[in-house]
């Protein structure tokens, strides 16, 4: 990740999906990013050991290793990420 990548994360909805609305800031640009995440995909990658927010700022470190922060989709659920990059969750706790 860009080390002066600043990712900020606030719960937009608690429900089941729960939504979180992402911000990376880098430079002087920022994208914004809407994302889901189910409570059951939320326990498997992370057995409840982290906050659901860690654990979507964790999905985006590993992105931003991978992809600028222009190709990251504006909309998506974590689950996508893995059929783009079938090592997400393997790799997930690297980035906890």
């Amino acid at each position: 990740m860009p080390h002066d990548a600043a990712i900020e994360i606030r719960r937009a909805l608690d429900g089941d999906p729960m939504r979180f609305d992402v911000v990376v800031r880098e430079g002087d640009g920022r994208t914004r990013h809407a994302v889901t995440m189910s409570r059951p995909t939320y326990e498997r990658l992370t057995g409840g050991a982290h906050t659901p927010e860690r654990c979507v700022e964790a999905a985006f470190r590993f992105l931003l290793e991978r992809e600028p922060k222009e190709a990251i989709l504006p909309a998506f659920d974590v689950t996508l990420v893995s059929r783009y990059f079938p090592e997400f969750e393997r790799e997930l706790s690297a980035y906890l």
